[in-house]
């Protein structure tokens, strides 16, 4: 397995982020599913970009996902009760189909984790579409567990996910 390189995506790279986002979405929509059916939004991704929490993971110097990494638990989901200043968070995570079912995504998510440990924090969270039990079965395998499902009327998004993170990121 060829090694990711992970690093913070810069503002002229928007277009590059926004490709990899919409063509999760296309992928999403060809399998039936209504997840990510609008445009990225521009000025969510220039901010995270400008704080140095959006990401992009290349191998062999090719583009392959994207993800965004940063302290923002939504408080529409996390509660004061779920301490959410000891995680960090996963957002608008997406790889290319060129490398679907090669452990890339787990790759990131393990990534990810490293950083939760290298921020003292003790889990790596994220919130998925309700509607998506194939999302949640790859989060499950891929070591989080199903905190709750949030069902607010307008949001599409409420299934929370965590995963405890050890000295090195990965699973505890």
């Amino acid at each position: 397995m060829t090694e990711l390189e992970m690093r913070a995506a810069t503002p002229d790279e928007l277009p590059l982020v926004e490709e990899l986002l919409t063509g999760a979405g296309a992928w999403l929509a060809s399998l039936g599913s209504d997840q990510w059916q609008f445009p990225p939004r521009r000025e969510r991704l220039l901010d995270s970009m400008s704080r140095g929490e959006c990401f992009i993971a290349f191998r062999d110097d090719e583009p392959v996902g994207t993800l965004t990494v940063d302290e923002q638990a939504d408080p529409e989901f996390w509660q004061a009760d779920d301490e959410p200043e000891t995680a960090l968070y996963v957002h608008r995570m997406a790889i290319t189909r060129a490398v679907a079912g090669q452990a890339v995504g787990a790759q990131m998510l393990d990534w990810a984790a490293d950083r939760a440990v290298a921020a003292g924090k003790r889990r790596l969270r994220l919130d998925a579409w309700k509607t998506n039990p194939g999302l949640h079965r790859y989060y499950l395998s891929k070591g989080f567990t199903l905190v709750r499902t949030i069902d607010l009327p307008h949001r599409q998004s409420g299934a929370l996910f965590e995963r405890a993170v050890g000295r090195i990121g990965r699973l505890q």
